[in-house]
């Protein structure tokens, strides 16, 4: 609902709860951290929110083996504040961790490598390497067009990734036929006035 401070508040309460009646590395906290640390995200707080994903990560070294999902969890959310802050590499960084973690772990079409894969190509694109963001774009898609229906928004998403790579390039046809794709999912299942329509006749 976007009460991020009552949300806060509750999320504060039972992290006080499991501090006082659970072992400092519980997994339970980690999953607090976690929750506080989102909140922050949302706000804007970055540096708050960057410190309780760390704390959340910290449990995890402690107490799971390196191929746990969630370390991957953990190294998603880590990179996802690093990318917003400006700190490309360092979000690489995180986001390849995650990746490793799920091709070790995952089915190959899982939807998780997709949203890795969306991710890493987002930080080429802002590092302005966009052949290497594209082709990473490009897997994203494969796997969401093997795994989800024709018509999902997550393939619209990628569609927009891969027409904003191209436009980039200045391979404005291509952008075009891409964002079209785009469009026509979002024409197909939201309503007349969805922001996400907004957005994609803005890409064209």
């Amino acid at each position: 609902m976007g009460e991020y401070y009552k949300a806060l508040s509750f999320y504060e309460k039972a992290l006080e709860i499991h501090q006082n009646t659970l072992p400092s590395n519980h997994p339970v906290l980690a999953a607090s951290y976690n929750n506080i640390g989102g909140i922050y995200d949302s706000m804007g707080e970055y540096s708050k929110a960057l410190l309780f994903y760390e704390k959340a990560l910290e449990i995890y070294q402690k107490t799971l083996p390196s191929t746990h999902p969630d370390f991957a969890t953990s190294y998603n959310n880590i990179g996802g504040i690093y990318d917003t802050m400006g700190e490309y590499s360092k979000a690489l960084s995180f986001y390849e961790k995650a990746l490793e973690i799920y091709q070790n772990t995952l089915p190959s079409n899982h939807p998780s490598l997709a949203i890795c894969y969306n991710n890493i190509g987002r930080i080429y694109s802002s590092m302005g390497k966009y052949a290497k963001a594209l082709s990473t774009h490009e897997k994203a898609l494969e796997i969401s067009q093997k795994t989800l229906p024709e018509n999902h928004p997550s393939l619209a998403t990628c569609y927009n990734n891969i027409g904003r790579i191209y436009s980039n390039m200045g391979e404005y046809s291509k952008a075009l036929s891409t964002h079209e794709k785009a469009l026509e999912i979002y024409e197909k299942t939201l309503p007349s006035n969805h922001p996400s329509l907004a957005a994609s006749y803005n890409n064209i």
